[in-house]
């Protein structure tokens, strides 16, 4: 991560610093608010503001905020300053931080506040092969596309292929273009010069100067106006882009990433996207299945998550029951991996046993997340049943029987024991139902051979 430290911290700047960059951050100094702005719009950016409690932190936030720079600030000041550490939150602070520095404080607030912890863990086949996939082209310079229902951790496997690129020692800069307006987007994006709207005070370097040498990522790329899309176009074939209101063309140096929740190839059809765009960051497609198609990895990122909120908040980690295991294998997860962390991070908090059972799994409103079923849902059940039962018409049940466990077997991608606990059967019941169909001749879904694999992506 990027560190801006921002005024002389009553000394502590050497100790700040050398405990930042021992926690992997590059670090930046500024002797003030003016001389922060100064390095931000020149596009050294930073990931988080360290800033002395003593400078002037309400006047900082709002410079910032009228030139849409948008970075986290966390103050430091001497132990004893009650009132300037109060003071400084209300300004905007995130976080304040006591002087002389603590190492473990400092590590903690790097991590929480720029939000640098980010594991990659998988153990399903399925997200086995697009790993593999990302390991094979990361050292490239091809531009990729990520696609993948919303929560399943596109942004995460970005940073994965830069961490395993060339460029891994330069910036990761991430932009999410579904989130800043439209009128604000080109100027984020390639920068402006003094005057060139109101508000542009001076000249601000965009995020492709920032992240040359590096890579781009380019968050929901679909929801991008089509008129900059020309724009961002040029800049990808050319290595070029032209600032707002400047006059001379500027040479870049980046990987691009996008990332998509859509289908970008019906966004062409329907004119809202560029076909000869896609083409040039479609040249590879990383498609992340979303959880509901990754069964192996429900339960590997439950238990990972369980471990991590109970750290942060103090508690034993406690592992899962078989019925919380069986409530959370057969849960549809709509928002994916990022639903399944928040409903972990519930369990985790609301659990006093000395296991997380099935009555901590809760939807966000407090109910058992197996008793809860919205009319949808039903209505999706009772069709679904009503088709089952159609289909079920001249078929003995020892056959029905069979077509359900291979089914069940399959969609687990061979994993005996979480075929057991969808269906309700033992293990070893399992094991003999298979035999019996494998002495007849009924080929069987082999186990998977993926093990259980985390990757700490270094940013």
């Amino acid at each position: 991560m990027r560190l801006l430290i921002v005024g002389t911290l009553k000394g502590q700047l050497t100790t700040a610093t050398k405990i930042a960059m021992d926690n992997g951050a590059s670090v930046t100094h500024a002797g003030g608010n003016e001389q922060a702005m100064a390095v931000l719009r020149g596009g050294k950016g930073a990931d988080l503001l360290l800033v002395d409690v003593d400078l002037d932190i309400r006047a900082l936030v709002m410079r910032l905020e009228a030139e849409h720079i948008h970075v986290p600030i966390v103050a430091c000041g001497i132990t004893s300053d009650a009132r300037a550490a109060v003071a400084a939150i209300h300004a905007g602070a995130k976080e304040y931080i006591p002087l002389p520095p603590d190492p473990e404080l400092i590590a903690a607030v790097l991590a929480a506040v720029a939000n640098d912890s980010r594991d990659l863990i998988y153990r399903d086949e399925a997200m086995a092969r697009i790993i593999k996939l990302a390991q094979q082209i990361a050292g490239s310079d091809a531009s990729i596309m990520i696609t993948g229902e919303s929560g399943t951790g596109k942004e995460v496997l970005a940073r994965y292929v830069h961490a395993r690129s060339n460029r891994a020692k330069r910036p990761f800069i991430s932009i999410n273009c579904a989130a800043i307006p439209e009128h604000l987007l080109e100027s984020e994006l390639f920068g402006h010069e003094k005057g060139a709207f109101t508000g542009a005070v001076a000249r601000r370097i965009g995020k492709f100067e920032e992240a040359t040498g590096g890579t781009l990522l380019l968050d929901e790329i679909s929801e991008m106006d089509v008129r900059l899309q020309s724009k961002l176009l040029r800049a990808i074939q050319e290595r070029v882009i032209d600032r707002v209101g400047g006059t001379r063309p500027v040479p870049v140096d980046i990987r691009i990433i996008a990332t998509s929740n859509r289908n970008l190839a019906d966004a062409v059809r329907e004119g809202t996207f560029r076909e000869d765009l896609l083409f040039r960051l479609n040249v590879v497609n990383l498609k992340i299945p979303p959880l509901r198609d990754r069964p192996a990895d429900i339960l590997e990122l439950a238990q990972h998550f369980a471990k991590k909120y109970a750290e942060a908040n103090g508690l034993p980690v406690r592992s899962l029951s078989a019925d919380a295991r069986r409530v959370l294998t057969t849960n549809r997860w709509q928002g994916n991996v990022r639903e399944l962390e928040n409903t972990i991070h519930r369990a985790v908090l609301m659990t006093s046993d000395d296991e997380i059972g099935a009555d901590a799994i809760l939807t966000p409103d407090g109910d058992r997340l197996d008793l809860a079923r919205t009319a949808p849902a039903v209505a999706h059940a009772t069709l679904a049943a009503e088709q089952v039962t159609r289909a079920l018409v001249g078929r003995t049940v020892a056959d029905v029987e069979r077509d359900l466990i291979l089914e069940t077997l399959k969609h687990c991608l061979g994993n005996r024991t979480h075929a057991a606990n969808i269906l309700g059967i033992s293990i070893r019941t399992l094991r003999n139902k298979l035999n019996e169909y494998a002495d007849g001749g009924i080929p069987i879904t082999p186990p998977g051979s993926g093990d259980h694999r985390a990757f700490v992506p270094t940013v």
